[in-house]
């Protein structure tokens, strides 16, 4: 997909700033930090960074980091994402982050993959959330 809305966004600056959260990942038992940044409809740009702890299923992922940010800064919801491992490459979200990232950025939200960017809908079909709890 490459959408005006896609064309518009410096996705070099953004993925630096993921690379910059990334560089403050807390990752010392599996030795693999990630870092995400995003774009908010409000023109902010928001960061986060995996917290591992020794509980294994106690850590948090790089995006859990970026929507408790996205809270803490005023809310909104995000319009363009990236994810990058800790050789700054381009990590697509697991399916447990992609639905997180439905929520606060809906089918619309702009990813960049490796394949290019797409929208979450189409990294996420059919996909389930809020309106399906409203019927």
């Amino acid at each position: 997909m490459t959408s005006a809305a896609s064309r518009d966004i410096d996705w070099d600056k953004l993925r630096t700033a993921a690379r910059d959260a990334m560089s403050r990942a807390y990752a010392p038992y599996s030795g693999y930090p990630v870092g995400v940044a995003a774009l908010v409809d409000d023109g902010r740009t928001i960061t986060g960074c995996n917290v591992e702890n020794a509980s294994y299923g106690l850590g948090l992922c790089a995006e859990c980091g970026l929507v408790s940010e996205l809270h803490n800064s005023g809310g909104g919801r995000l319009t363009h994402f990236t994810c990058v491992d800790r050789d700054g490459d381009i990590l697509v979200p697991c399916g447990r982050c992609r639905q997180l990232l439905h929520e606060f950025g809906g089918p619309e939200l702009l990813l960049e993959t490796p394949e290019g960017i797409l929208s979450l809908s189409e990294m996420l079909p059919q996909a389930f959330g809020r309106d399906h709890l409203n019927k």
